[in-house]
């Protein structure tokens, strides 16, 4: 039970308040630059991400039943792993620059902070068809939604780094 609800609610990001979302979308940002910081390559940064995204995504489908119940309704507000999830989603293969001598360093904030911000953007907005996915029954509702606000942030991240700002990042 104290593993289900630390899962759920990504160690009680999504108990606090305000906003548990975006507590939940915290996490992700916060290992990529930490990951850079400690000179992981760019496919170890991306590994991660895989990894955590699997370990939440598979909480979210297996204790959805569960925390929709306790928590009494669909998607819980201190659910927060689905965050977790679409966070990773949105910062997948990234253009990540090496940290040579704090070079690189703005860069890779700049990217990390467009994909955090865009992905809570499209996980609030909910554009078609994010919010028709949140009525899929038990974890599958909580999860894909954010998955795809992930898919969309990501893209958005991507246009920006590679065609709006390519003369600095790319």
């Amino acid at each position: 039970m104290i593993l289900r609800h630390a899962l759920l609610t990504v160690c009680g990001l999504g108990l606090l308040k305000p906003a548990p979302g975006t507590w939940g979308s915290a996490p992700p940002p916060i290992l990529v630059l930490v990951l850079l910081w400690a000179g992981s390559a760019a496919w170890m940064v991306n590994g991660a991400l895989i990894l955590v995204a699997v370990v939440f995504a598979v909480s979210c489908v297996m204790f959805g039943r569960w925390a929709e119940r306790h928590y009494h309704g669909r998607d819980p507000r201190q659910v927060v792993a689905d965050e977790t999830v679409g966070q990773c989603v949105a910062l997948l293969l990234l253009p990540w620059r090496e940290v040579v001598d704090g070079d690189g360093w703005a860069w890779n904030i700049t990217l990390a902070a467009t994909a955090l911000v865009a992905f809570r953007f499209f996980d609030i907005l909910k554009p078609p068809p994010i919010g028709a996915l949140q009525r899929l029954p038990e974890g599958w509702g909580i999860l894909l939604d954010d998955v795809l606000a992930g898919l969309y942030a990501l893209g958005v991240t991507h246009a920006l780094a590679w065609l709006v700002w390519p003369s600095v990042g790319c």
